[in-house]
């Protein structure tokens, strides 16, 4: 089973590559399943129906979000009625929405997704490492497969992260940063892992904002608009290979696309390489 998680798709520039890139990387990579960070993809904060409704349409199969989530105030309307779209299940009881979702391959077989945020240089939120344990017995009774969005600030705690379900999930993939991380593993017991999967969006730019904005804020310590960047975007992604029967990871492989190599895949002119 391929699963496909897309790093956060950060506005209009990663909106669109996404567009561009999902099809053809389904076809090309046989991917079961595809998962896309999208708390950035309502101009680089927050997520609404609309922009929710059309990534779906992409061939997106199940949404994750973080600490952006409701930078946008729609999302309390779109939330409740779209299961598809996840938030960290460590937001305490009473917040809208669900923090995991059974989810279909395009053959039937069922996956597991669970989306959690860290704490460190974070929103102080409940234990994700006690929720993450909650989240995982329940989705195992109905699914050895189960991939956990983990969003968070500081390397150490993804680390951590990894280690405590290593065996329990059989991937668990780092966003937040919005920079690609070198260090995909499987652990010991069958858990792929990777830091950070990175961002999907404009690459000239400082974590997709525009350079001006960004740089300024930190030569001056003055406040700034942050507005998201626009010109070359890259895709930033991690393919996941699983047993369906144990639910260990069998290969992860990082994947870090140009517009330009987007365009020559879809076109069936190149095949995707570990970078």
């Amino acid at each position: 089973m391929n699963i496909l998680f897309v790093g956060d798709i950060f506005g209009k520039s990663g909106r669109e590559l996404a567009r561009r890139a999902i099809p053809p990387l389904v076809a090309a990579r046989a991917i079961d399943l595809v998962i896309a960070n999208v708390e950035n993809a309502a101009a680089g904060f927050g997520i609404t129906g609309d922009i929710g409704e059309t990534i779906l349409g992409y061939g997106v199969d199940v949404m994750t979000t973080g600490n952006h989530v409701w930078d946008k105030k729609e999302v309390l309307d779109y939330m409740p009625g779209q299961t598809r779209l996840l938030r960290p299940a460590n937001y305490p009881a009473g917040v809208p929405g669900r923090g995991s979702y059974l989810a279909r391959t395009r053959s039937g077989e069922p996956v597991g997704v669970i989306n959690l945020m860290g704490r460190v240089f974070m929103t102080p939120l409940d234990d994700p490492f006690a929720i993450a344990i909650r989240e995982a017995d329940a989705l195992r009774a109905k699914t050895r497969v189960i991939l956990v969005d983990f969003h968070a600030e500081a390397t150490s705690e993804k680390a951590a992260m990894g280690w405590h379900l290593d065996g329990r999930v059989t991937a668990v993939i780092g966003t937040h940063t919005h920079v690609q991380t070198a260090d995909e593993r499987i652990l010991p017991k069958g858990t792929a892992y990777l830091t950070d999967a990175g961002m999907t969006g404009p690459y000239d730019s400082i974590i997709g904002v525009t350079v001006d904005a960004a740089l300024g804020r930190f030569l001056t310590a003055m406040p700034a608009k942050f507005e998201a960047a626009g010109g070359m975007a890259r895709l930033n992604a991690v393919l996941v290979t699983a047993d369906p029967t144990s639910g260990r990871a069998v290969a992860i492989e990082r994947l870090n696309l140009s517009a330009a190599e987007v365009d020559a895949l879809a076109a069936g002119a190149v095949e995707t390489t570990r970078i």
